[in-house]
This record gives structure tokens, C-alpha cells and sequence, in this order.
């Protein structure tokens, strides 16, 4: 019995983390090969990646059948002096979204480590009045960009961030309103920061309405992880690798998603920076190909 969810892709499964970056395939042939692979739905990574105007990229999108998800912010929730810069960019992919059609916000606390050196930019745990200011701010996102633009929020754990272990992010639940805010689960993450997708599926099924699939090399997770090897260093790697060949168990995570009849979004984004531009796609077709064939869209 196949999954009634939808399937898509991400410009970080083309090796894509910045605007602009000659490392960096190109938007159009993005474009290009999302659709060869066999996706439809895309979300428009980071801002500027894609071209801001509609009136561009619509019609590209529409002559290969693709539908946008949704954009990200990533910034630093829990200092005061980031609000206002996150407060544009909630509105610049507020109108984006409603211009393209997505339906989601993405929301992301920025890294207290350079991603490429590991040497610490902030503390790793908040304090409690940090914890506030930042579940603070992602409401204040979150309700500006349902009140304003219609949008659904859903906030993403992720390494080397304030929200990346098990009981960071169900502390996190608890203390946010489902009403505004939600998960995206990426369930390559959730198992780098050494917890199990498949369990957490199960557990909180019910704010998880916007899943990341991606996995991670177990063997090459735990050499990480013993020496302290930083996140883009990881990446480039192959930390992260095809969701048939890693550590993830996709088959039993499927039977979660039949069991709980799961009817959200599932976005494929195996983190691979910087990536030759010949690499992508035949991973990105095999990943397709791998879920259709255990009946996940």
C-alpha cells in the first residue's frame, strides 16, 4: 500500500547552501534535473538562489511541473538584535510563497559553530531566559507569517544548532503553540545528533506535518562524532548518504507513516557542499526510484 504523501526535493540535494557561489550548480540546470529525477514539489532554498521575481520564475517552474513547498529563515531566534532582520526576511519569503504558492514557512536557528571550522560562535545549551527569547520570537515569526500571509510554520531541528537533540526538541514541543507552530522533521539530523527518527515519528506524529528525508553513513557518523570533525567538513565527507544505503531504517519509518496514514510533505535532502555538478542528479533519481519502490509516494 503506497503512501498518500508528497514527494520533493531541495536545492541542498544539488550541493546548494548559498545565494551565489560558483561551487554551485547553477539554478536552471537545478531546475532541470530536480524534474528529470522525478520529483514535483521543490522548495526555493536559500533566498536569491532562485530568481526573487515571480514573474521569472514561475513560468520555469511551470514548463518542467514543478510546485514550490515552502522557503527558510535561519537566524539566531534567541538574540534581540536578529528580530529585526528576521522580521524582513519573514515577510520577503511571505510574499515569495504566496506569489509561488507554498504553503510553509521554514524556520531554522542559526549554528553557535562555524560550520566549516567547528570553533564555537555561542554557548551550545541556552540559558532559560535565552530558551524564552528564542521560543518567543519563532511564535512572533510564526504568527506574522499565518496572520500576513496564510502560511504554515514549521521549525527545523538541526545540527550544531540550539534545537538538535531529542529532548531539546521536545522541550521545544512543549513549549510552542501547534496552533502556530509545528516540526519539520529531518530525519538525517535527528540520527547525526544521535536520536531515532523512527520512534520520534511515532511519538509525535501529530505536530510533524513536514518531513526532510535524508540519512546519515553510521560508521562515518560515529568518526565524526569521536573526533569532533565539523558539520561542512561532515558533508563533504558524505556523512550524509542515499536513504537506501545509511543508518536510517526507511522501510520501518514507512510503516509508521502507513500506520499513523501520514498525508504531508516529504522532501528529500541529502546535504552534500560542495558537490561536482555531475553528482547529483544520478543520486537524486536512484533516491526517487528507491521510494516508489517501498511505496513512499
Amino acid at each position: 500500500m503506497g503512501l498518500n504523501m508528497q514527494i520533493g526535493s531541495a536545492p541542498d540535494s544539488w550541493g546548494v547552501w548559498f545565494p551565489s557561489d560558483p561551487k554551485q550548480t547553477p539554478w536552471d540546470r537545478f531546475l532541470n534535473e530536480v524534474a528529470q529525477a522525478g520529483y514535483s514539489w521543490i522548495e526555493v532554498g536559500p533566498p536569491g538562489y532562485l530568481p526573487n521575481d515571480p514573474k521569472v520564475l514561475l513560468p520555469e517552474l511551470h514548463r518542467r511541473g514543478l510546485k514550490v513547498t515552502t522557503g527558510f529563515v535561519m537566524h539566531h531566534f534567541e538574540d534581540p538584535a536578529d528580530w529585526p532582520v528576521i522580521e524582513k526576511e519573514v515577510n520577503s519569503v511571505g510574499t515569495q510563497m504566496n506569489a509561488l504558492g507554498g504553503k510553509f514557512l521554514l524556520l531554522i536557528d542559526d549554528t553557535y559553530t562555524n560550520l566549516f571550522t567547528g570553533e564555537p560562535i555561542r554557548p551550545d545549551r541556552l540559558n532559560a531566559d535565552e530558551w524564552k527569547r528564542m521560543i518567543d520570537a519563532v511564535h512572533r515569526a510564526a504568527k506574522l507569517a499565518l496572520d500576513r500571509f496564510g502560511l504554515k510554520t514549521v521549525f527545523h531541528p538541526h545540527a550544531q544548532t540550539h534545537v538538535e537533540y531529542e529532548d531539546q526538541i521536545e522541550a521545544f514541543l512543549d513549549d510552542t503553540d501547534p496552533q502556530y507552530v509545528n516540526l519539520c522533521l529531518d530525519t538525517g539530523h535527528h540520527a547525526y545528533c544521535g536520536g531515532d527518527p523512527v520512534s520520534f515519528m511515532r511519538k509525535h506524529h501529530a505536530r510533524i506535518p513536514y518531513l526532510h528525508l535524508k540519512s546519515v553513513d553510521g560508521d562515518l557518523q560515529k568518526k565524526v562524532q569521536k573526533e569532533g570533525i565539523p558539520f561542512a567538513k561532515a558533508v563533504a565527507m558524505d556523512v550524509f548518504c542515499e536513504l537506501s544505503k545509511g543508518a536510517v531504517d526507511f522501510a520501518a519509518f514507512r510503516d509508521v507513516l502507513q500506520n499513523i496514514q501520514y498525508q504531508g510533505w516529504g522532501i528529500v535532502e541529502q546535504d552534500m557542499y560542495p558537490a561536482p555538478f555531475d553528482k547529483p542528479l544520478p543520486i537524486n533519481s536512484r533516491i526517487r526510484a528507491y521510494l516508489k519502490e517501498i511505496g513512499m509516494g
